[in-house]
């Protein structure tokens, strides 16, 4: 990959997508990872207002003090970002208290974590609406067509997706670039859904890099037999989470009644 044009490519796409639609910015949810903070970056280096968001609930410490430190050294970059934190924990713990309790508890945790990136969605939306600006999704490749390790209408969510065509390995490049700051370049990767330091290969199973390799592998129509040991678990565990997240990456499904109905 040609980082420098790529990265230059997004840069002028997102304006010219921007200028098109008649809005005057961008905003975009801050969480302290490379996805967020390389998606920040590109699009304050459009010149458009960018309202960065960090949206803490019941946060790692490490993760919004990791996010603080970016939105601040943007903002010493460049005159068009600004910054809100929004505190969301009341909003979630009232939400909570608000559901029934139920027999399964792991399954009402899953059902949580999914619940606190659909809040993120609605703040961002909200001030979307308050300045007439683009959502910025920060979905990769992997996550978005890959594995679909996202959360439909949560962080999935978005107005335009700036960096869905690149892969994990190639988002660091563009970080690297972009020279983003070092603790968020070597943080391991994480969704921030759970409250504590669960990383995205402690969920998946597998590392981004090795995710990557699946998908390409799979693209070339690699049957699971032809790989033995840790190449074929992974496989497996890509195959299997590509089939079961289908839902999130297909085009929702639409019930066409017959014309002679």
């Amino acid at each position: 990959m040609q980082v420098e044009k790529v990265t230059k490519y997004i840069i002028s796409w997102l304006k010219e997508y921007a200028t098109n639609a008649g809005v005057k910015g961008f905003v975009i949810g801050v969480s302290g990872g490379i996805d967020s903070a390389v998606t920040s970056t590109l699009c304050a280096k459009t010149g458009f207002p960018t309202l960065c968001l960090e949206m803490p609930i019941h946060q790692e410490e490490g993760q919004v003090s990791r996010a603080k430190r970016h939105i601040l050294s943007l903002q010493k970059q460049y005159e068009n970002v600004s910054m809100n934190h929004i505190n969301l924990t009341p909003v979630f713990d009232s939400l909570v208290k608000a559901m029934p309790m139920v027999e399964d508890e792991n399954e009402r945790f899953m059902s949580l974590a999914n619940t606190r990136a659909r809040l993120r969605m609605t703040s961002l939306y909200y001030f979307a609406g308050l300045n007439n600006f683009l959502v910025a999704g920060t979905g990769n490749k992997v996550e978005d067509f890959g594995v679909g390790f996202y959360t439909k209408y949560g962080d999935g969510g978005v107005d335009l997706s700036p960096i869905a065509d690149l892969m994990k390995s190639e988002v660091y490049a563009v970080a690297n670039y972009l020279k983003i700051n070092e603790e968020i370049q070597t943080a391991a990767p994480t969704d921030g859904l759970w409250g504590d330091d669960r990383t995205d290969e402690d969920q998946l199973g597998a590392s981004y890099d090795e995710l990557e390799w699946a998908m390409m592998k799979e693209k070339e129509g690699a049957h699971t037999d032809v790989f033995k040991g840790r190449k074929k678990e992974v496989y497996e565990i890509y195959l299997k989470l590509n089939k079961a997240n289908k839902h999130k990456m297909d085009p929702i499904p639409v019930c066409l009644i017959p014309e002679k109905l």
